[in-house]
């Protein structure tokens, strides 16, 4: 234990809030979120709404009826007591409802968009009553929920627009990047969050010591990808791990999911690698990947203060002139695009641009408390599941900290992910 007085963000926080005020925020949150979702519905074809690309994921037009369905079931019929507004969308649109490959048969786009502005409109009848003092959570949940299915409805854009070889538009970048890894001291910080919008496996925060370590101040670039492709790590055993390999003989990949080879590219970060690409490369290099802790500590512990930080660049909500999110370029920048966004370590992009896979297995924290239902995190700390941090170019601003963690099996490529190498102890 250090003889500093060192603060997790959440407990520092401590600051009575105004109830009028914070309903208000929720719904100015929740009026801009939906407009965000919206928009990348404008001038949709009917066979983009229905279009199933993946087996692993179901049509965007059925994550929009989705949202609309979670909002009314936890808020109006949980929260408000009230009746099913729409009772012949449950077997469709409820998580667990239909097998994926059957949620094509959907209604048209003018009909579900219908459908989820008259949920909205009850929805936010019944704020104007709810007691937000029990509620918030559940309210700040929704919010996260929609923006996490509006930024699997981006990827699934993505993966159509590359299935018809539309692939992304390069933001050149001339300057040179720096190599040289970021020294990261030993020390204890705090990590994870119980703000009013942590979600359960974020809970509780937690002081940890990590020993000394580096870490790199860019996601891997595409660049120094190429290395590795050119030096034939897609065909050498000694760099993958045996679950890897095993992985590699089956996919039979050559390159990442969203790779493109123009020297254009050469500063914007890798996209499109699984967990096992990605520690592959690391072993090709001499490092690995970070831990959780490891990468957290450097995105938001702020070591002359020794006070946690909500995000890279401190406590305010991100912006555009920060980090590459919410859909603003609809792709991939260079990683060093964002110079306001640095952490107080000096690393880049530890927000938006690619989420970014760590050594850790998706696991609960102490104490952990299922909310608001068990499947949501802990049918996932199963061993089989990777955790990644940081957030993508798709990611809505209300599903963006630095405590916030996602994760997927090791084999996932589809998803927005890229990540950093460490080095040091482990």
């Amino acid at each position: 234990m250090t003889s500093i007085s060192i603060k997790s963000k959440a407990i520092a926080s401590g600051v009575l809030r105004d109830p009028a005020a914070v309903r208000e925020e929720l719904r100015e949150s929740m009026v801009q979120c939906r407009l965000g979702t919206l928009k990348l519905f404008e001038s949709m074809d009917d066979a983009t709404f229905r279009c199933q690309v993946h087996p692993d994921f179901s049509p965007v037009g059925w994550h929009l009826g989705h949202i609309g369905f979670t909002e009314g079931l936890w808020l109006l019929e949980r929260g408000a007591g009230m009746p099913p507004l729409f009772p012949q969308y449950r077997q469709l649109m409820a998580q667990d409802g239909l097998p994926k490959h059957q949620r094509v048969e959907l209604p048209p786009l003018p009909e579900i968009l219908d459908y989820i502005s008259a949920v909205r409109s009850q929805v936010f009848a019944y704020l104007k009553t709810a007691d937000l003092e029990k509620q918030e959570r559940i309210w700040r949940f929704i919010l996260q929920h929609e923006s996490q299915h509006t930024e699997t409805i981006a990827f699934i854009l993505q993966l159509q627009k590359w299935a018809m070889g539309k692939g992304e538009e390069a933001i050149g970048d001339a300057s040179k990047l720096p190599t040289h890894a970021v020294p990261i001291p030993a020390g204890e910080f705090w990590f994870g969050n119980d703000g009013p919008d942590a979600l359960d496996n974020e809970q509780s925060p937690q002081q940890l010591y990590l020993p000394d370590y580096t870490i790199d101040p860019y996601p891997v670039t595409c660049e120094q990808y190429r290395q590795f492709i050119q030096c034939g790590g897609y065909q050498t055993r000694d760099w993958w791990s045996k679950a890897g390999w095993e992985w590699l003989q089956g996919a039979q990949v050559t390159q990442p999911l969203y790779w493109r080879e123009e020297p254009a590219f050469n500063h914007h970060p890798v996209c499109g690698v699984s967990y096992y690409e990605a520690e592959a490369y690391a072993r090709f290099v001499g490092k690995r990947l970070p831990s959780e802790a490891e990468w957290e500590k450097a995105a938001c512990w702020d070591p002359v203060t020794q006070t946690q930080r909500i995000y890279p660049w401190g406590d305010e909500f991100p912006t555009g002139d920060r980090c590459n999110h919410d859909n603003q370029h609809a792709q991939t920048t260079p990683v060093n695009c964002y110079p306001q966004g640095v952490s107080a370590y000096g690393c880049y992009d530890m927000m938006g641009n690619v989420w970014e896979w760590t050594s850790s297995w998706f696991a609960p924290y102490p104490g952990f408390k299922p909310y608001p239902y068990p499947g949501y995190s802990q049918t996932y700390f199963d061993q089989q599941h990777r955790v990644l941090r940081g957030s993508s170019w798709a990611t809505r601003p209300w599903a963006m900290r630095a405590s916030f963690r996602n994760w997927y099996h090791p084999w996932m490529r589809q998803i927005l992910a890229g990540f950093r190498c460490a080095g040091g102890s482990d």
